[in-house]
């Protein structure tokens, strides 16, 4: 009884074996501009952040005490922060709001929010002098539980838990666990819920956490608004991203879109314009209530104002009337500038918060070095990567297997 029970569990272990082994080989061209260009870079950062480890923050780095935290949180954990918040506008719209025409882009804007989330996690263990030092802040050990690092600790580690569950329905697919599926499935209405409340309150928190620095901070930058500024712009921020990052996967794997997904992406980039439109509105005049608010006029006549204007209305003003006609106009190619120009603008905008504008009036000011530039470059190569290895193998972006459609 026990040989005839053995002999086929072998078999099946060969089976998934060989299926994991020849799902990690290769799919399709390894010499192209991207890969050439990538890998150098990858093996580099990689060495780097071995050196980091080795020899200290210090050793790659331009960062001291009087300036702990520079482009590895400022770019790579509250910058990407704000890019992932896709994740949570479109499960939000399709979900709760029943807008069934964005349903194609959820799981590939899901897929993007996990990962940027993990990479992003891994970026700030990177940050930390002391590395190990990371779970004080999760267990409130020597800053407290009413700490917002501990409220913001905490909300990353249960939205990316939430963005996993939503996204486990395509690994059970890829699997071929029809059980899991209709589990999994069962379980993404209450994962979205939670990981949307987590997103509103985690997105201002990183915000929240400048609140602190009221005196590093430039005047044109700071406000005790910054939470509410935060947790708008990861909106036009988030959705910004999808139009990018969707147009440049509409075209490299469209031999995965079904013809009917081809047909509807105008209609999805127009329609993400138009709340991309509202967003930026909303956001450009509450900046304008701030500032009016904390009487800055003073500050404009100087470098730093003049830059300020350029973010405001060359990164805000600007995006938002393109992304306006865009939509009026029917006009593809103009939202996709208009979202290339949204991106810099919260590039620019967090690095301002972060960097830029963070102890402006110190003799020495912070500027990254080339070692920690190479090191954000390696992690953002990575999840391209990894993004692009998942969606040649998992139902991302094309459709699910004829026996899951049911479960769903």
């Amino acid at each position: 009884m026990n040989n005839t029970i053995s002999v086929p569990l072998s078999e099946e272990k060969k089976s998934r074996w060989k299926f994991f082994l020849g799902e990690l080989k290769p799919k399709g061209k390894m010499f192209t501009w991207f890969n050439i260009i990538s890998i150098p870079i990858m093996l580099l950062g990689l060495g780097l952040i071995v050196i980091r480890f080795w020899k200290g923050i210090g050793s790659i780095t331009n960062l001291t005490q009087e300036v702990p935290w520079g482009l590895w949180i400022g770019f790579d954990v509250v910058t990407g922060v704000a890019f992932a918040g896709g994740a949570y506008v479109v499960t939000f719209m399709v979900y709760i709001l029943n807008m069934k025409k964005y349903r194609s882009i959820v799981r590939v804007t899901v897929l993007n929010g996990f990962l940027a989330y993990v990479f992003y996690a891994g970026a700030l263990l990177l940050d930390l002098g002391r590395p190990w030092n990371v779970i004080n802040p999760i267990i409130g050990n020597g800053f407290g539980t009413s700490s917002v690092l501990f409220l913001v600790a905490w909300h990353f580690l249960l939205y990316m838990l939430a963005e996993l569950i939503e996204f486990s329905p395509a690994i059970a697919e890829w699997l071929g666990a029809k059980r899991a599926v209709k589990i999994l499935s069962g379980m993404t209405l209450a994962a979205v819920i939670f990981g949307i409340t987590l997103s509103t309150l985690h997105q201002s928190g990183l915000g929240a956490l400048y609140l602190m620095a009221k005196e590093k901070i430039h005047p044109l930058w700071y406000s005790e608004f910054i939470p509410i500024l935060f947790f708008v712009s990861s909106i036009f921020a988030g959705l910004s991203m999808v139009i990018f990052e969707g147009s440049i996967t509409h075209k490299v794997f469209s031999g995965q879109i079904s013809e009917k997904n081809h047909g509807q992406h105008h209609q999805i980039l127009r329609g993400l314009s138009k709340v991309c439109t509202g967003a930026l509105f909303a956001y450009f005049f509450l900046q304008v209530l701030v500032f009016v608010h904390n009487k800055n006029w003073d500050y404009l006549s100087t470098p730093m104002g003049y830059w300020y204007l350029t973010e405001m209305f060359g990164f805000v003003l600007l995006p938002m009337l393109l992304f306006y006609y865009s939509y009026r106009r029917n006009n593809i190619t103009l939202i996709k500038v208009a979202s290339v120009i949204t991106m810099l603008g919260v590039i620019i905008n967090r690095l301002n918060v972060t960097v830029i504008g963070f102890r402006w009036d110190a003799a020495v000011h912070y500027v990254p070095s080339w070692m920690e530039i190479v090191v954000t470059l390696a992690v953002i190569f990575t999840e391209i990567w990894i993004f692009r290895w998942v969606i040649n193998r998992l139902p991302v972006l094309r459709e699910s297997p004829s026996w899951a459609k049911n479960m769903h």
